[in-house]
């Protein structure tokens, strides 16, 4: 871990969330080519400078800001969705890991996503609402998700008053979700309009998606993030979410279904930082939860998602997470993300999410255009299609393979038997129960390498059902059985905006910690 090479993203440390701190805001929003204001004016370029930022700060992408993105994403959601896990024992393996929340890498999340994609949208908005919707609704959608994943890691947030003086009161969860809801309500009414109407792409030589601009497939997108966080909030509001859910199917230009309609980040200079962080740093490997499911189902995909092991010759080995690491060099040498991170494209959303989410949509009786098992089955050629794996004939088919145990050649009592006992192959007279575990499985795979959303599914359904920690060093804060909810205000907020942290933690519905469940958390039945 290269803390020492991280650039300080303490922009007006707390952030506060507003415009009022802007120290460092023209820095980021500079335009290398040195325009003058006059010159930007021309061909929208003093709008399009902002986009960049928002598209780059969704994961922190950028040269020697690695140690960003492991403090954003990596050193959290990424472990804490049972995708990988770290042979480094942090502060004497008392960290993140282990469920001792580190607020010192904590703040990275939100004093990474305030002056990037909240300010640069906040801005835009101000340059184009009501003049040039077509921007507008697009740097909606990029708000959307990229603050999404803030709320979907703090629960209350800074968002309807950001830009607002200090104290800046939190919105709850509810109430952020609800405005999310009417910003894609805007994007897609207004790009839907431009579209019909042929009018041309002027987004396309700021567009790093790889959509080119093209407003129908901005609208897509739009509707399958809309059906994400639709289906995110069905336990606690599910006649709203089956009305997201199925607006969002229903809309003239749908949801994702060819893989060239998947958002990503297409980079011209950046690879995923993880491919830095696992192939140079060593710092993280496969976990022992995907070794024993992508082992039990001889999953294609094993060698496109990891590396085999520099230790065990021509073995796939991962490490359990929140285990007792006595030193780097015990487990450095396990297996290594593979070649899916050695790309400048990185994908957020899936075709293959697209069609897991109808598939659970139809299994809860929405209308998604499909039955839940061939939907199902879509989602798992859709990843096949993406990473260009083979033998799909075969998978789909395969109704005895299972999760093998997990055995840890360093340490012995790390060793476990498997806790997950589903198979690969759609079974109609199974319960709603297990066809929900089996598509949560499978969609977890399919989500490999971006862990934000595949523990947020942990947390929404507990699927896959993923490898207790060994040492829990959160002192009764975080449940072993359950695993970490969310993470705690930051120590800069707290500092910074203590007035306004109060609002956030009287709308949280418990105390301030990682084992305080989120707004759509809620401990009940899956069906």
């Amino acid at each position: 871990m290269k803390l020492n090479n991280i650039k300080k993203t303490a922009i007006c440390m707390s952030i506060l969330a507003t415009v009022g701190c802007t120290g460092n805001f023209d820095e980021i929003n500079t335009n290398p080519n040195g325009f003058s204001n006059e010159q930007l004016k021309d061909d929208f370029n003093d709008i399009k400078k902002g986009f960049a930022p928002m598209f780059n700060n969704i994961q922190v992408l950028g040269d020697q800001l690695e140690s960003q993105y492991q403090l954003q994403q990596n050193l959290n959601a990424d472990i804490w969705s049972g995708y990988m896990a770290t042979p480094t024992p942090f502060r004497g393996g008392s960290n993140n890991t282990t469920y001792d929340l580190i607020d010192g890498w904590n703040n990275a999340i939100w004093t990474n996503a305030y002056p990037t994609v909240m300010f640069n949208a906040y801005d835009i908005a101000n340059k184009t609402k009501g003049k040039f919707d077509h921007f507008y609704a697009l740097s909606l959608i990029l708000k959307v998700e990229g603050m999404h994943r803030v709320t979907d890691i703090f629960g209350p947030i800074i968002y309807s008053q950001y830009g607002k003086n200090a104290p800046i009161a939190y919105d709850s969860q509810e109430e952020v979700y609800n405005q999310m809801f009417s910003e894609l309500d805007f994007a897609v009414d207004e790009l839907t309009k431009r579209a019909d109407a042929g009018e041309p792409f002027v987004f396309k030589d700021a567009d790093l998606s790889g959509y080119e601009g093209n407003y129908a497939s901005w609208v897509k997108f739009a509707n399958t993030l809309r059906l994400r966080l639709a289906m995110r909030i069905v336990k606690v509001k599910p006649a709203l979410a089956k009305a997201q859910a199925e607006k969002a199917v229903a809309q003239k230009f749908g949801v994702f279904t060819a893989k060239k309609d998947a958002f990503r980040i297409v980079s011209p200079t950046f690879t995923n930082p993880i491919a830095t962080i696992s192939g140079s740093w060593l710092d993280i490997r496969m976990s022992a939860d995907m070794e024993s499911i992508l082992k039990g189902y001889n999953d294609p995909r094993m060698p496109i998602y990891f590396d085999k092991s520099a230790q065990f010759t021509g073995q796939y080995k991962g490490i359990r997470t929140g285990i007792a690491i006595g030193g780097k060099g015990d487990r450095e040498r396990f297996s290594g993300i593979g070649e899916v991170v050695r790309s400048k494209t990185i994908y957020l959303v899936t075709t293959a999410e697209a069609y897991f989410l109808r598939a659970e949509g139809a299994l809860r009786g929405w209308n998604m255009g499909g039955d839940a098992k061939s939907l199902y089955e879509a989602g798992i050629g859709a990843s096949f299609d993406q990473r260009e794996a083979s033998g799909i004939a075969k998978y789909l088919t395969d109704n005895t393979s299972l999760p093998v145990a997990y055995v840890d050649p360093v340490a012995a009592v790390n060793n476990s038997a498997p806790v997950n006992n589903i198979t690969i192959a759609w079974d109609d007279a199974a319960t709603n129960e297990v066809k929900l575990q089996r598509i949560i499985t499978q969609k977890w795979i399919a989500g490999f390498p971006e862990g934000q959303e595949a523990w947020s599914d942990y947390r929404r359904t507990g699927y896959p059902k993923l490898f207790p920690v060994v040492v829990n060093n959160s002192g009764g804060k975080i449940s072993t059985a359950l695993g970490a909810r969310r993470i705690n205000f930051t120590s800069n907020e707290v500092l910074n905006n203590k007035e306004g942290v109060a609002t956030g933690v009287a709308k949280l519905g418990g105390p301030d910690n990682g084992g305080t469940r989120l707004w759509w958390d809620v401990n009940a039945p899956n069906f």
